[in-house]
């Protein structure tokens, strides 16, 4: 999001002549639109972002669990967290 973020920023920036950025190539000024490109294929090509929606999905069943549990009064007993 980051890299969408300074690109869309690096371009109004170009088309508006503002500053140093309008003396940048346009390759320069659109590098970090191909950086998020690269970054969402190895993103998903690893398996990343896949992971974390599933790990999402396994905190969100874990808490609703636990209200489930604690609205028919099943509540489990909490115990500390180990380090």
């Amino acid at each position: 999001m980051a890299f969408l973020i300074l690109g869309v920023l690096l371009l109004v920036m170009k088309i508006a002549d503002y500053g140093t950025v309008a003396t940048w190539s346009w390759w320069a000024v659109l590098l970090p639109f191909g950086l998020a490109t690269l970054w969402w294929v190895i993103a998903d090509s690893t398996g990343l972002t896949q992971r974390r929606a599933m790990d999402k999905m396994e905190r969100n069943k874990v808490e609703r669990r636990n209200r489930n549990m604690v609205a028919l009064g099943l509540a489990p007993q909490r115990q500390p967290r180990r380090r």
